[in-house]
């Protein structure tokens, strides 16, 4: 059973945003899913655009691809300081992270 079905989420656009607030720094996020998390030099994670770049404006978001997604919901669900969010973009309804329901 892949996550798609799991979450009932199949193939909606999902984005994924960091809270930097409480971001402990282990980089856990980092080795999951590099296209998509990256370490700044304040040891903070960050999202990171299509283009590779590093997005540190507050509540950045980015599009979750659809071939990293399971190891961006696996780095949500593995990070200590539960500040990953993962949500639909149709509506903002958060489908894995510390807010999901």
């Amino acid at each position: 059973m892949g996550v798609q079905q799991e979450a009932g989420v199949g193939t909606e656009e999902l984005e994924v945003w960091i809270d930097q607030d409480l971001c402990t720094g282990d980089g856990i996020c980092a080795q999951y899913a590099p296209e998509v998390f990256e370490l700044d030099i304040d040891g903070l994670a960050y999202v990171k655009s299509a283009d590779d770049e590093l997005l540190q404006a507050k509540g950045a978001t980015t599009p979750v691809p659809l071939p990293l997604l399971t190891d961006v919901v696996d780095s949500a669900r593995e990070c200590p300081g539960d500040c990953i969010h993962v949500r639909r973009v149709s509506d903002s309804v958060e489908v894995y992270g510390p807010d999901a329901e």
